[in-house]
Formats: structure tokens, C-alpha cells, sequence
């Protein structure tokens, strides 16, 4: 699973998902591409999960670039905690990803499995995306 090997602070606060993506709103590498219409956290395991149905699909021929990065740790007390007893521990590291955000990126294969590859990797995205294409 994806995780930042260090950051600066060990814990974060879970902050707001205002507005829209406009860095890394396009496709840069691939001709083909899964953007976000939807808001919410991408979960390194869930990233993870699309990249493997991906990889699977395509038989690992072209090349998969993920454009998101899951930076954020997320805190998750235990089950008998009281009240009052302080923050949780790590759970796991989430993407924060906002309307607009390319997630995938999937170049050097025909356009038929490459729409298939991504359509099946939307299935395992928590918010609702679309695929969409270099314009030519």
C-alpha cells in the first residue's frame, strides 16, 4: 500500500473539501485517463485495488501512471476507548481528492481495452468518475 515514508507532522486534522481541481486536472501523460467528479478520500488500499484491475486487465502492456498520492493519515480509536482519551493512532493515509483531479492515467494500448481497463477500476473509486480521452 502507498504511504509517505516521512512527513512533517504525525497527525493531521481532517480539513474541507471546497472547490474544485485545478492542478492535475489533465491528462499529462497517457491518451487515456479517470477523473474525478466527485469529492472525497481515495484510500491507499482503494488505489491500490483500481491499479491492480488495471495492470490485470491490460496484461501489463502499455503503462499506468497514478496521479494521486495518498499523503493525509487518518487517526481511528479503538473500539473499547473512552471518551477523553486523546486522538486514535494511525489508521491509514488517504488522498484528498476534489471534482476534476485525473486519478489514472493509461497509455500504449488500444482505445477498446483501455476504456474497459478503466471502467472497471471506476468500480472500485469511492466517488463517481468519468473516462476520458486525448482530444487528437
Amino acid at each position: 500500500m502507498l504511504a509517505p515514508k516521512k512527513s512533517k507532522y504525525r497527525k493531521s486534522f481532517r480539513g474541507k473539501m471546497r472547490g474544485k481541481s485545478y492542478r492535475g486536472s489533465t491528462l499529462a501523460f497517457g491518451e487515456f485517463g479517470l477523473k474525478s467528479l466527485g469529492r472525497g478520500w481515495f484510500k491507499s488500499n482503494q488505489i491500490e485495488a483500481a491499479r491492480r484491475v488495471i495492470t490485470g486487465f491490460t496484461k501489463r502492456s502499455g503503462k499506468v501512471w497514478i496521479r494521486v498520492f495518498p499523503d493525509k493519515p487518518i487517526t481511528k480509536k479503538s473500539p473499547g476507548a473512552p471518551m477523553g482519551a486523546g486522538k486514535g493512532e494511525i489508521d491509514t493515509h488517504v488522498a484528498v481528492v476534489r471534482p476534476g483531479k485525473i486519478l489514472f492515467e493509461l497509455g500504449g494500448v488500444p482505445e477498446k481495452i483501455a476504456r474497459e481497463a478503466l471502467g472497471l477500476a471506476a468500480q472500485k473509486v469511492p466517488f463517481k468518475t468519468k473516462i476520458i480521452a486525448r482530444e487528437t
